[in-house]
């Protein structure tokens, strides 16, 4: 009697090791998440006040319209790229949140952002602070998004 044949139990062990083994090779064979170079930049929004001007910071793009202040926060570095927001502030009530700058440069990025940014907005407009939860999935956009939220609030306050 081979130990191969059709109804052998050892046939099924072999088959079922080898299928183990391939589906191995082929998750280590996976690429790791590279780091994003491209962030996408909105432009600063229209409206007939007129902005200052700066290289960077917190407090650049500062805008006062009849008792409503537009501050961007400082950019911060995470692990997969620069996140930064801007800010809207109307008798001191926080009325808008912004991502200015986030990572996109891979459809990863796109897909965790495209979540992740709608909730943290949310909860900051609702927090009315930079005292948000993370974001399953988008924690370092999450941090990133606090600490820029975080600089734009002491702009305003400061």
């Amino acid at each position: 009697m081979h130990a191969l044949r059709k109804n052998h139990p050892l046939r099924r062990i072999v088959l079922a090791s080898a299928a183990t083994v391939s589906g191995m090779v082929l998750l280590l064979s996976l690429k790791p998440h590279a780091s994003p170079q491209n962030v996408l930049a909105l432009p600063a929004p229209s409206g007939s006040a007129s902005a200052s001007s700066g290289t960077g910071g917190a407090g650049t793009g500062t805008r006062t319209v009849t008792g409503t202040r537009t501050v961007t926060g400082d950019t911060i570095q995470t692990r997969w790229g620069p996140v930064q927001v801007r800010i809207t502030v109307k008798d001191r009530r926080l009325t808008d949140v912004t991502a200015v700058a986030y990572p996109t440069d891979n459809p990863r990025d796109q897909e965790i952002n495209s979540f992740a940014l709608p909730r943290l907005r949310t909860e900051a407009l609702t927090a009315q602070s930079a005292d948000i939860d993370t974001v399953s999935g988008a924690t370092y956009t999450s941090e990133g998004y606090r600490q820029s939220l975080q600089s734009a609030l002491d702009s305003v306050s400061g």
